[in-house]
């Protein structure tokens, strides 16, 4: 067995998903559980070969169901942990996904979306499964979802999943996409000390006072794990600060008023865009993942033909970044959103502008990624 260290401090040239174990791995990830699936299988296999050089534990799960299952479980012993899928196993999560959101359970759930729905196109991009990443279970809730747009940023907001999710108690989603976990890359990892991870916040005093779910100031309570001497009882229906269920109108406003409070409150730590020419910007173009690499590829083509055009990379795809939208809607002649898709995240920035400025789609259902020729043409149509 080697004896490589959890950070491969150096120079590396690999894949998204590999660039994505590494993170989890450099971020404290110590369990993974999955069900392996075209085009996340080689997060799986990386980290089927590193978890057991730290001290972690790797499992292949029978289905996606129980991967989630597992992660959860793992994340109640104390342990960080992650699993990766793509669209049909990320419909066979969502509903223990729903039992992370209101279990608070922190958990890290990687999806390389590919051309959908069902089998779809396995082996071919796409990013259809950006409102399912915020509706996809039932009930109200909020969620946290980032979408990398290279294997080095994959990396790092694989450890900034584990902290948002370490730091609020919640599942954290990263959505990356075929051609970004396929694509080989230069990687440089830091030296370990320059990785300083959240840990989820921890109990103190009396362990016969405790209760599970009992927020501190920011909204999130102290975490302990099971078999640590406290009272943990965790279950999925509405429950009290003890975690016991309590079947009432009052008690399901309370713990829904916090659970969804404890990240609107936090939009500002949570959230994270990258802007490009936007100070003069006419018009604008919002996109995420490989489709605002080519965007902005289109976006220096544009200003070198002339016209003034930004770009605002979504990082954070949920929260979505409403308050930027709406202070450009006032300022700007046009949005066009560039996603592979059919317009999911368009209707956000639809809703956001409120009519202030026209709002267009460069998008098509999957399978390659849309070119900056096609955005050029649209950046042309409506200037």
């Amino acid at each position: 067995m080697s004896n490589r260290p959890a950070v491969l401090t150096g120079t590396h040239y690999m894949t998204g998903d590999e660039a994505c174990a590494e993170g989890a791995l450099a971020a404290g990830c110590r369990f993974f559980g999955a069900y392996p699936i075209t085009p996340a299988t080689e997060i799986a296999e990386r980290m089927s070969i590193r978890l057991p050089e730290v001290g972690g534990t790797f499992i292949q799960m029978e289905d996606e169901i129980a991967a989630m299952a597992s992660i959860l479980g793992a994340a109640w012993s104390g342990q960080k942990s992650m699993t990766a899928t793509s669209g049909p196993g990320f419909s066979l999560m969502m509903e223990n996904i729903g039992l992370g959101v209101v279990t608070e359970t922190p958990c890290v759930v990687v999806n390389v979306q590919r051309g959908g729905p069902s089998t779809g196109l396995p082996t071919m991009t796409g990013q259809a499964d950006m409102m399912q990443a915020r509706w996809g279970s039932h009930g109200d809730y909020e969620i946290i979802a980032l979408a990398p747009a290279s294997a080095q940023e994959i990396f790092y907001l694989t450890i900034t999943a584990f902290d948002l999710s370490e730091t609020y108690r919640t599942p954290v989603f990263i959505m990356a996409d075929e051609v970004i976990g396929h694509m080989s890359e230069k990687v440089v990892i830091p030296e370990a000390a320059a990785i300083k991870p959240r840990s989820r916040p921890k109990p103190k005093g009396n362990k016969d006072r405790f209760l599970l779910y009992k927020p501190d100031k920011n909204g999130v309570a102290p975490m302990p794990a099971a078999g640590e001497g406290y009272n943990v009882h965790v279950t999925g229906l509405t429950h009290d600060e003890k975690g016991y269920p309590v079947m009432a109108v009052e008690a399901q406003a309370q713990m829904m008023t916090r659970l969804t409070k404890k990240i609107l409150d936090n939009h500002a730590d949570i959230i994270r865009t990258e802007g490009h020419g936007l100070d003069d910007a006419e018009i604008v173009l919002i996109s995420y993942g490989i489709s605002a690499r080519t965007s902005q590829a289109a976006m220096v083509q544009a200003r070198a033909n002339g016209r003034k055009v930004g770009l605002l990379r979504l990082i954070t795809v949920w929260p979505f970044c409403e308050a930027q939208i709406r202070e450009l809607a006032g300022r700007v002649k046009a949005f066009i959103t560039v996603e592979i898709n059919l317009g999911q995240v368009h209707l956000e920035v639809q809703r956001c502008a409120d009519g202030k400025v026209p709002c267009h789609l460069v998008g098509h259902p999957g399978g390659t990624v849309i070119t900056p020729e096609a955005v050029l043409a649209k950046i042309e149509e409506i200037a």
